[in-house]
């Protein structure tokens, strides 16, 4: 059972009630103050983990009415986002994808492509890692292709945390899933929520086409960088992967041939994505994903108890509480009066100083809490300073969701890093240091990004 946090639990009702009954500051409102009071009781509990994600954000939809910051009919409507029914309808394709087997069988598939030499093996759970997380959950991918990576490691008999090669490849699951989480709107939470923030401050939104032409030749490029790092920090301390070769074949064989259940998933997952790119924002991408939904149930091809079994609930209801914080911190000016303060403190800042501020920041902050949470904190705040350096909304969302879903070191930072580590084949160590160093590069070719190829597509002037 999960153990409860009660200090940190009271620390955030007490900053919470201080703040709810201390005098109300010139230029904040009283819904103002509840606003941010209950943000500050929230950034604790996430940042803590004292509480499940999800039951923190129930108590935020509860106390925004009862501390008279937004309506009830409003603040429990806000679980209504199209953002919410778009990932629950990504997940349902997932679970049709991970349930039939074809998802595995891709894995397999791809990893054999590069089974040559150890090198190569490394970029093939980097590469189908990144691949597969850019049309699944991050999450999921890591946890389908973890059984694999275990039997690769044990047909090529390395000893947990003394072969540096072993330490190489689960760190390939790790961070290949990471990095290919960021280049579409399906690899992570992060970037719905963001686009849910976005649409409830401003009412627009990002094309599910634009955010891949924005973000995913970043998210290639850094799959070789994860490659570079991963075969240069770590010895390749076996001589050949002859073993592993055969344990992919032996695998391939046991799937057999293509079932006519995989076939239709296929079929579903690939129109689906062709309606994500080609109609998503006349259509919209919730709807798209509801109707996907809708239709693998329709021909049979997935179980609603696969689908509790594969769906992450508390991310939908994050989801909800997390919209409906940010969302009340817009509508009562709390947001802007933190803003406010932050800007004082950043005077003098250009604007592009500004966005690497906004980047360095998320991507630090997603090692030490959830890349959802980190997202559902900074971007509120983050919009309000962007008003007053006279930076576009959208580039906001790139410059928060994206390295706020690039953590490397920790197993907290994300689901793909704490199943990797589980397998107990690298030090925490290991992954603190060279995590450290693809965390750098990455936040630089980040940066190189948004200063010249952002600014060729309209995010940036």
């Amino acid at each position: 059972m999960r153990r409860v946090k009660i200090p940190s639990i009271v620390i955030a009702l007490i900053l919470c009630a201080l703040i709810a009954l201390a005098p109300t500051p010139a230029g904040l409102t009283r819904a103002g103050q509840n606003a941010i009071a209950i943000f500050a009781l929230c950034f604790i509990l996430w940042v803590t983990n004292a509480l499940p994600l999800a039951v923190t954000s129930l108590l935020a939809i509860v106390l925004l009415p009862v501390l008279r910051v937004l309506p009830a009919d409003r603040s429990f409507s806000l679980f209504g986002s199209p953002v919410v029914f778009f990932i629950l309808g990504a997940f349902m394709l997932a679970a049709a994808l991970m349930d039939s087997g074809l998802s595995t069988r891709l894995a397999v598939a791809f990893i054999r492509q590069f089974g040559r030499s150890p090198r190569s093996l490394i970029a093939g759970v980097v590469f189908s890692g990144g691949f597969l997380a850019f049309w699944m959950p991050e999450h999921a991918v890591a946890a389908m292709l973890f059984p694999i990576v275990l039997e690769i490691g044990r047909a090529l008999d390395v000893t947990p945390k003394r072969s540096r090669y072993g330490a190489a490849l689960f760190l390939a699951l790790a961070w290949g899933t990471v990095i290919g989480g960021v280049a579409t709107l399906l690899g992570g939470a992060r970037a719905p929520l963001a686009l849910g923030i976005l649409g409830e401050h401003y009412g627009i939104s990002i094309g599910f086409l634009d955010w891949m032409i924005a973000v995913a030749p970043f998210s290639i490029v850094m799959m070789f960088v994860a490659h570079f790092v991963l075969t240069r920090f770590f010895t390749m301390d076996i001589e050949s992967v002859a073993s592993a070769k055969a344990a992919l074949d032996k695998k391939a064989r046991a799937l057999g041939p293509l079932s006519r259940r995989e076939k239709g998933v296929g079929l579903i997952t690939i129109l689906t994505i062709a309606t994500w790119v080609l109609a998503g924002v006349e259509i919209g991408l919730a709807t798209v994903s509801i109707l996907a939904a809708v239709v693998l149930f329709v021909f049979n091809l997935i179980s609603w108890k696969s689908v509790e079994e594969y769906v992450n609930w508390g991310v939908i209801l994050m989801y909800g509480g997390a919209i409906a914080i940010a969302s009340a911190l817009h509508q009562t000016g709390g947001a802007k009066w933190l803003a406010d303060i932050a800007m004082a403190r950043a005077a003098g800042l250009p604007a592009f100083g500004v966005i690497v501020v906004f980047a360095v920041v998320a991507a630090l902050l997603t090692e030490a809490i959830s890349n959802v949470a980190a997202v559902a904190l900074l971007l509120p705040v983050c919009f309000g300073i962007a008003e007053g350096a006279g930076i576009a909304p959208v580039a906001v969302v790139y410059a928060v969701a994206v390295p706020a879903g690039l953590a490397f070191a920790l197993p907290m930072g994300t689901p793909p890093n704490a199943i990797a580590y589980s397998a107990g084949y690298y030090r925490l160590r290991d992954a603190v240091v060279a995590g450290a160093l693809l965390k750098g590069i990455a936040l630089v070719l980040l940066i190189l990004v948004a200063k010249f190829y952002w600014p060729l597509l309209g995010v940036l002037p």
